[in-house]
């Protein structure tokens, strides 16, 4: 298959199947980053939070099943491979969460409504494409590296599967314990236990994550071309995306672009099979500055913070990385702040 159809491609086969999963669990499921924090804060609901707790908990298990039968390797991955930087994470995390309630979504968010027909998605997706490529490898780059050091094939540790591993416990106990934790943990209230529609959404979005490492590992593994291991993320893979669309004929596919477009397209079908396909544009320019504000202010955050609220949340999460939980919370903290200035304003009750 490889000899067929080429490494990159393979590999963007990958991350275009497990995109459509994605794209559907948007759609159909409501998996929702802001939209969980927003239903805690400020809807008496967790059963969206405990969706997302549900895939990590299955991503880790299943992560860990992979790296204790030698389909992964997880010191390959970006997480892992580069030396954690506590204060990029804290202010990328904050960034991007804060940046993600003035525009509403996240990237994968964003990608998800484009496919549902919303045109300002289009905007909010170029201009976080083109944002996190601005700090990530254009003008700002250097100040970037400058201010946040970057420090790539780390020797320490970068997880806690890692520093267990070290100390004689094997990955298999330390996945099955942590996830399995989570999976309690997110399943311990009754009302979750009877909404079947979180539980498969959000244990399908655990899976797709866990298919990113191994199939990715695979290609590296079984082919001749330098392919990195990765799984899905949105923030980075947008701008790659959008470069990919410039330059096809001098470039090869990836898994970011293939699992970007698939979001779009398992979005669209989500959407058609629901009925809730319509093209929307924004009727206030106000709202649009906000939004575009919001997206520029992500884009910068996720490349800080190595990750997305995706990327992070989940991805980092399924290997443990220490930045993981760092990243979560201040992903959320950002996001509290926005949503409170958008809500009901920093201005004290009279």
């Amino acid at each position: 298959m490889l000899d067929l159809l080429g490494e990159a491609n393979i590999a963007a086969l990958i991350g275009l199947v497990g995109g459509i999963a994605l794209g559907l669990a948007a759609r159909i499921g409501r998996f929702c980053t802001l939209g969980a924090i927003e239903d805690v804060l400020y809807g008496g609901d967790d059963r969206r939070l405990r969706m997302w707790a549900i895939a990590i908990g299955v991503a880790i298990i299943g992560t860990h099943i992979a790296l204790s039968y030698d389909l992964f390797d997880s010191a390959e991955s970006a997480y892992l491979d580069r030396v954690w930087n506590p204060l990029g994470t804290i202010i990328g995390g904050l960034m991007f969460g804060y940046g993600m309630a003035l525009c509403g979504n996240c990237g994968y968010g964003a990608l998800a409504r484009l496919g549902g027909g919303d045109l300002r998605s289009f905007v909010i997706v170029l201009v976080i494409g083109l944002s996190a490529y601005f700090v990530m490898s254009g003008p700002l780059a250097s100040a970037r590296v400058w201010l946040f050091q970057v420090e790539t094939g780390a020797s320490s540790s970068q997880s806690f599967t890692q520093s267990l591993e070290a100390a004689g416990v094997s990955p298999m106990i330390t996945g099955f314990v942590t996830g399995g934790a989570l999976l309690a943990l997110a399943l311990s209230k009754s009302e979750m236990r009877k909404s079947y529609g979180h539980i498969f959404w959000g244990g399908v979005v655990g899976l797709v994550i866990v298919s990113g490492w191994v199939g990715t590992y695979w290609v590296a593994m079984a082919g001749f071309e330098s392919e990195p291991i990765e799984t899905h993320t949105f923030a980075a893979p947008i701008g790659d995306t959008i470069f990919y669309s410039m330059t096809a004929s001098g470039n090869a596919l990836s898994f970011s672009v293939g699992s970007v477009l698939g979001v779009v397209i398992g979005a669209a079908l989500g959407s058609y099979s629901k009925g809730h396909f319509r093209w929307e544009a924004c009727e206030d320019p106000r709202e649009l500055r906000r939004q575009i504000l919001g997206a520029a202010i992500m884009g910068p955050g996720a490349i800080l913070a190595v990750g997305c609220s995706v990327g992070q949340g989940i991805s980092a999460f399924s290997v443990l990385a220490f930045s993981a939980p760092v990243t979560f919370a201040a992903i959320f903290i950002g996001a509290a702040i926005g949503l409170k200035q958008l809500i009901t304003g920093f201005a004290p009750a009279e």
